[in-house]
C-alpha cells in the first residue's frame, strides 16, 4: 500500500477549504468525505467495506454506544465550562447552518460521516498498537479547524484530548472485536449527541 502518512493531507486540506474559503459546513463535509474517498481510492486499501457492519460480540456495540453516550451528555451539562461563544448561532449561520438546513445536516452527520470516518481513520490508517499512536492526535487534529473561533484555548486542548481518547477508544475496540460495527454505532451516537447539543443551545 501507499505511503499512509500523505494520507490526511488531502482530508484536512478539505476541511480548510471548506470553513475558511467556503464559510460553508455542508460543503466542509461533503468535501472531506469527498477527499476521504479519493484518498481511499489512491491507496487501494484490501479493506472489505463489510467490515463496517461486523462485530463478534454485541458487548462491544454497548460498551462503544455507553461511553459515547456519556460524552454527548456531558459537554450538554459542561456547555457554560467550555466558554462556547455567546454569538455561536450567528456564527453557525454564516456556515449556513439555520433552522432550514439543519434537521438535514444533523442527519447526514450522524448517520453518514460515522461510516466514512471509521473505515478511514480506524480501517484504511488503522494501527494495531494498544498505546497511543500517532494517528490518533492526526485524527482529532482537524477539528481544531471547526471549532477554532468559537471556543477559547483552554477547551480546544479539552477537546483534543477527548477525540485524541475518542480515536485511541475506537481503536482498541476495533482491535479487540475484529470488526468496525462497534466504533460506528458509537461514532453515530457521539455525532448525534454533540450536534443535538449545539442545536439546542442555539436555538
Amino acid at each position: 500500500m501507499k505511503s499512509k502518512w500523505l494520507a490526511p493531507i488531502l482530508p484536512y486540506f478539505a476541511v480548510w477549504v471548506g470553513f475558511f474559503v467556503f464559510s460553508n459546513a455542508w460543503a466542509t463535509l461533503i468535501g472531506f468525505h469527498l477527499a476521504i474517498l479519493l484518498v481511499v481510492i489512491w491507496l487501494r486499501p484490501g479493506l472489505r467495506a463489510e467490515t463496517l457492519f461486523k462485530t463478534t460480540q454485541p458487548k462491544w456495540i454497548l460498551l462503544s454506544v455507553s461511553v459515547c453516550l456519556a460524552g454527548g451528555i456531558g459537554l450538554y451539562f459542561l456547555w457554560d465550562f467550555f466558554s462556547v461563544a455567546d454569538d455561536l448561532r450567528g456564527r453557525l449561520a454564516q456556515l449556513d447552518l439555520n433552522p432550514s438546513t439543519w434537521a438535514g445536516f444533523i442527519a447526514y452527520f450522524s448517520l453518514v460521516n460515522p461510516f466514512v470516518e471509521e473505515y478511514f481513520w480506524r480501517g484504511v490508517l488503522g494501527n494495531s498498537t494498544r498505546g497511543l499512536h500517532i494517528g490518533d492526535l492526526i485524527y482529532a487534529g482537524y477539528h481544531v479547524m471547526v471549532v477554532w473561533d468559537k471556543i477559547p484555548a483552554y477547551s480546544i486542548l479539552i477537546m483534543l484530548a477527548s477525540l485524541v481518547f475518542a480515536g485511541w477508544f475506537w481503536r482498541q475496540i476495533h482491535r479487540r472485536d475484529g470488526g468496525l460495527l462497534a466504533p460506528v454505532l458509537g461514532h453515530m451516537v457521539a455525532d448525534f449527541a454533540i450536534l443535538m447539543t449545539v442545536y439546542t443551545m442555539t436555538d
